[in-house]
């Protein structure tokens, strides 16, 4: 019999109020995974409870000992980093490399976040009176409801969870469906390096179930959601009625710009790796290159060569390419566009099919594929995809290369292969994402620095990097006066002269 994982409420394992489980199978082979507790609001109400009455003193808690814990669980993540690398892979697919690097960002982000909390700096100015003294310093706000997708299922919750704890908040973690058992291994690590009963608490179950009684109970000030933009704009609207604060990593459509001028062996990587790694199933993933017609047929047949020789396969298989995408509902919505593509009359150059031949029979498994000769107003060049399908446009100018960049509702990430340095500048000045790379595919973060999008990738806020603690913390600024008198006003306003306020 299958085990049964159990959601984390107030420093203990506990199954679900419904008694409702569900299960997770192995994209690539069908095997199960585990069996999960599938929960309700009354579960939201018991972790947000719990959550609740740890913050009252987790807030207190001094935020270099929270950084200590922080240390401890980045040295057992570090430890255990293959073990979870190869759970991920079984769990939603990505080969085994990929699913390391996963665990790797979360093993950086939880020891930068520990840093913080010997960093945790708010300013001192100078006074406009005598006798004063002024200051700023940051402050929890409360409990996090914390959302997040399949496909980073170790880095996207320590994003969220790391920089919200060594704040002072404690949190509420809805993991997606599709990837509980990372989730688990997560917070059990944390439990592991000491965290205190009730300041992190999981709930597992479906966005109905689970996210909406989250998004919108009372006692939850804070929400970081990841996921499409469709249900991020639906959680801003709820959290807005609330006067909730939020956070949204939502969708993107990435370009790549290759000019003329550009490195192509170089491109051919970056485009590679950006649109078939984790299948596609990245918000940063390459799903547009914008080519200069006099290098567009070489590039076309460079990257058609190499596409159509990579090996889809299990993850766990060291030759295997491109794994299986998380489920047979996205398998299909991939395939839907690739029908929607060759309707509007783009070319396909390689790839275009599900396969489900010999090992591949029990898993979700879709070949690489590239459309050329796309013209921009097609809404494979326009609408997220989220799988292994990427779309070459032709242009004549850097011009028309940034506009058709900027020409979609997202602004997520994007790309410029070029030698040179005007174009690069240009690109730097004119194009307008989160996230700009030269000579480099639109795929990959350091955790130091901000992450997010621009228009409908986000609201404006930043994941990773200081700026992380922007939105975990609030600003109360404080103003001592020592000088036993009552100054009712500025030196400036005429209203008190320099003598009225002399020591």
């Amino acid at each position: 019999m299958a085990e049964l994982f159990r959601n984390f409420i107030g420093g203990k394992w506990v199954e679900s109020s419904s008694g409702r489980t569900f299960e997770r199978r192995n994209p690539a082979t069908g095997e199960l995974i585990g069996t999960f507790t599938s929960s309700t609001a009354a579960d939201v109400d018991a972790a947000v409870e719990a959550a609740s009455k740890a913050f009252k003193s987790w807030r207190l808690y001094p935020a270099p000992k929270r950084g200590e814990i922080l240390y401890r669980a980045a040295r057992i993540l570090e430890e255990r980093k293959e073990e979870l690398a190869r759970e991920m892979t079984q769990e939603m697919g990505k080969v085994f490399t990929e699913a390391a690097g996963d665990v790797q960002e979360a093993i950086d982000m939880t020891y930068y976040m520990a840093g913080e909390g010997r960093r945790m700096f708010g300013q001192t100015t100078p006074s406009e009176l005598r006798n004063k003294f002024n200051m700023s310093v940051r402050k929890p706000l409360g409990v996090a409801g914390l959302i997040t997708p399949w496909n980073f299922p170790m880095a996207i919750p320590s994003w969220k969870m790391t920089p919200a704890l060594i704040a002072g908040n404690t949190v509420v973690f809805k993991p997606a469906t599709y990837t509980p058992k990372l989730a688990i291994r997560f917070v059990e690590i944390l439990q592991e390096a000491g965290i205190p009963d009730g300041v992190v608490n999981l709930v597992l179950g479906t966005g109905s179930d689970v996210g909406d009684p989250l998004v919108a109970h009372p006692d939850v000030p804070l929400l970081s959601f990841t996921g499409s933009t469709e249900t991020g704009v639906q959680v801003a609207t709820e959290a807005a009625r609330r006067n909730k604060r939020v956070t949204l990593e939502m969708g993107g459509k990435n370009a790549v710009i290759v000019m003329d001028d550009a490195d192509l062996d170089l491109a051919v990587e970056g485009i590679l790796w950006g649109a078939f790694g984790t299948s596609g199933q990245r918000c940063t993933a390459t799903s547009r290159v914008i080519v200069h017609r006099a290098v567009k047929q070489e590039l076309e047949d460079r990257l058609a060569e190499r596409a159509g020789r990579m090996k889809l396969g299990d993850g766990l298989d060291p030759d295997t390419d491109v794994g299986p995408l998380v489920s047979d509902t996205q398998l299909q919505n991939v395939h839907r566009y690739v029908d929607i593509g060759k309707d509007e009359g783009a070319r396909l150059v390689v790839g275009g099919e599900i396969r489900a031949d010999g090992d591949l029979s029990k898993g979700f498994f879709h070949e690489p594929t590239i459309f050329t000769d796309v013209s921009r107003d097609m809404r494979i060049a326009n609408e997220e995809i989220f799988g292994p399908v990427v779309s070459l446009i032709p242009v004549d100018s850097l011009d028309e290369a940034v506009d058709i960049a900027n020409s979609v509702e997202y602004g997520l990430s994007a790309s410029i292969f070029t030698n040179s340095v005007n174009n690069t500048f240009r690109a730097m000045q004119d194009i307008y994402t989160g996230i700009l790379y030269i000579n480099a595919g639109t795929t990959g973060a350091e955790i130091h620095l901000p992450f997010g999008g621009t228009k409908g990738t986000g609201n404006g806020h930043r994941e990773a990097g200081t700026a992380a603690l922007d939105f975990y913390t609030e600003w109360q600024v404080i103003y001592v006066d020592y000088s036993g008198k009552l100054q009712r006003a500025q030196i400036d306003t005429g209203s008190i002269d320099e003598g009225q306020i002399a020591p």
